[in-house]
């Protein structure tokens, strides 16, 4: 039996304890072996602990007092794209920018702590050390976020030529499917307007996430890169 690795990455040691123990006790899953890290300031601490160890999964708490954890969550995703993170929010509330984010930053899963049962983030774990991205069930589930997505690649094809060239393009049925979910259509109902399985919706939602993720990473390289070409101006006319 293989041994699911999981680092915890939060700057609260009561907080990792209860995750310790919630999963230790979870029957949903197999043997787990559990690390844990504080962020560190700026995040680099994670980072290196992350290199160190090399876990399975990681379990990132996205509220810090020094960095945003969604600005570490796209570091690990940048530098560590084979490593899913199963991302914690303690935003009691509906947050549609920060479920945006968590998307855009490459998130295999995003829980609400606050209202997250033991059962469902043992669950969630299990399906992301399969291979799942959880994920995609909260972009079917919810219309605004869904909406977002649509905007954001509509938004693509109107930037700077030079940016439209190393994205990529939503097809015609991904944006069909998105504008349905927009729409508040539940599974079934796209399925049968789009003549399509619930695993092909599953895996349309997939394809359109990793489009958004690789979409992103571009624009961030290219603005980057455009950065730097722009001369300096030392203040004299």
């Amino acid at each position: 039996m293989s041994i699911t690795t999981l680092m915890i990455i939060d700057s609260q040691q009561y907080f990792i304890a209860e995750i310790r123990k919630i999963l230790s006790q979870a029957s949903e899953l197999d043997e787990i072996e559990i690390f844990a890290c504080d962020p560190g300031p700026d995040g680099n601490e994670a980072i290196a602990k992350i290199e160190e160890k090399c876990p399975d999964i990681v379990l990132l708490d996205i509220e810090y007092p020094f960095l945003n954890g969604l600005e570490i969550g796209k570091k690990i995703a940048c530098r560590y794209p084979g490593t899913p993170v199963v991302m914690l929010s303690v935003n009691p509330g509906e947050d549609y920018d920060e479920l945006f984010e968590a998307i855009k930053s490459g998130a295999a899963a995003y829980l609400k702590s606050m209202t997250c049962s033991p059962s469902e983030l043992a669950n969630t774990i299990k399906r992301v050390s399969n291979g799942e991205y959880a994920i995609n069930d909260t972009v079917s589930n919810q219309p605004k976020v869904a909406l977002r997505i649509l905007r954001h690649f509509q938004e693509m094809t109107t930037l700077d030529r030079r940016i439209e060239q190393i994205t990529t393009p939503l097809t015609y049925k991904e944006e069909q499917i998105l504008r349905l979910i927009a729409q508040g259509n539940p599974n079934k109902s796209i399925c049968k307007k789009t003549g399509i399985s619930e695993q092909t919706l599953k895996n349309h939602i997939s394809g359109i996430l990793r489009k958004l993720n690789a979409n992103v990473r571009a624009r961030d390289v290219f603005t980057t890169i455009s950065d730097s070409l722009i001369p300096s101006h030392s203040g004299r006319d």
